[in-house]
């Protein structure tokens, strides 16, 4: 009933989870932390380069699962500082387009490796 999705092109999960989980109607993202792949490092810059890095690594495995990000129905977003919304907000509205999925956004105490963001996603065919 459901199926892991992993690609290379994006990081490999560093913990007891899949990078998804295929459930037939919908795809069930991990969230994504703005690691590199190539460099297994975070974007050089602050909040932007590293919003785009984890928007890219989850649209790397969408396409793993035959999907992209047009398909996206829901995404939450973890940010290490609530003030670094507007910032996170303006790449994140380069990289979709109306309908924009439903979301959800807050500030937590810490993020996984000191990240500054951290997005996560339900996709559907």
């Amino acid at each position: 009933m459901k199926k892991a999705i992993a690609t290379q092109k994006a990081p490999a999960a560093i913990g007891p989870y899949s990078q998804a989980i295929d459930a037939g109607s919908f795809v069930y993202l991990s969230g994504q932390l703005p690691i590199d792949p190539t460099t297994g490092q975070f974007p050089e810059g602050g909040i932007k380069e590293q919003t785009r890095q984890s928007l890219l690594n989850a649209q790397a495995i969408l396409i793993e699962a035959g999907l992209d990000l047009q398909n996206v129905v829901k995404t939450t977003v973890l940010l290490s500082d609530i003030t670094n919304f507007g910032p996170m907000n303006e790449v994140y509205a380069e990289m979709f387009s109306a309908p924009f999925p439903a979301r959800s956004a807050f500030a937590v105490r810490d993020l996984p490796k000191g990240a500054l963001v951290e997005i996560e996603m339900i996709a559907a065919r």
